[in-house]
């Protein structure tokens, strides 16, 4: 399936047949880590996972995104579906996407149930190394951004912004690397006890990105939320765990 979603060509997956469930994935990642999650809930419901703008197969934007622009998209292409109520499930970076949509009040669907997955959206503690590599950076990329500087050495920006940033950062392209420092300085934590949809959380015990604490932030913001935490797992509990996960949701979408 392919759709366009304000000028963005979309890849994505319909499975089944029932109430919908959009799946929703992380930075740099692609519908296909969904695919057992996808097949296991599409027994009793229409499971829609796509790739996000400059992930997967689907097309960059044209010029960097932020937490406005991915909300925008996203309400967007569930709209297009037109399907009333929904279910949102989402990993990471579309976690946070989700936290962000079911806060809203004047969505043209509801979202009756919402799952949050090792979710990004709480801004960490910055420790004074963070602070001194982001100061180290920012004087690195004025120096080599000097247009004498960069006629020298062309390629010297690039390879420095790979090899300072994190792993996401330097794989990404230019407008994306962009957008990913938008959307991590977003702080979402604000809009949770906004949410009104049934909330569980599944995280991994082990989680470094998102460490389980911000879970337990998250239960305590988020009204009537319950927390699940995955032994052994790590950033991607649902497929560390993959059996236990799975049992997990169809828990809690009743699927028997």
């Amino acid at each position: 399936m392919i759709k366009t979603v304000d000028g963005i060509n979309v890849h994505g997956t319909v499975r089944g047949d029932g109430p919908y469930v959009f799946l929703l994935h992380g930075w740099g990642s692609n519908q296909n880590l969904f695919q057992h999650i996808a097949e296991a809930l599409s027994v009793a419901y229409t499971v829609v996972s796509l790739d996000f703008p400059g992930c997967g197969n689907s097309s960059e934007p044209d010029q960097p995104w932020g937490m406005d622009e991915y909300l925008h998209f996203t309400e967007e292409f569930i709209s297009s579906f037109d399907p009333g109520e929904t279910i949102l499930l989402g990993h990471s970076h579309g976690g946070r996407v989700g936290i962000g949509l079911a806060a809203r009040k004047d969505l043209p669907f509801t979202i009756t149930k919402l799952i949050l997955v090792d979710s990004a959206g709480i801004i960490p503690h910055r420790s004074w190394r963070y602070h001194l590599r982001v100061r180290s950076y920012k004087v690195g990329k004025a120096l080599l951004s000097l247009p004498p500087v960069a006629k020298l050495f062309p390629t010297a920006l690039n390879r420095f912004q790979k090899t300072l940033g994190s792993a996401d950062y330097g794989a990404a392209s230019p407008v994306m690397r962009a957008s990913l420092v938008k959307v991590v300085n977003t702080d979402m934590e604000p809009l949770l006890p906004q949410i009104t949809a049934e909330t569980l959380l599944i995280w991994g015990e082990n989680d470094t990105d998102t460490p389980l604490s911000d879970g337990q932030r998250m239960e305590k913001a988020i009204p009537g939320s319950g927390l699940v935490v995955l032994p052994g797992a790590g950033h991607y509990s649902f497929i560390d765990q993959q059996y236990a996960f799975t049992r997990v949701v169809e828990s809690f979408l009743k699927i028997s």
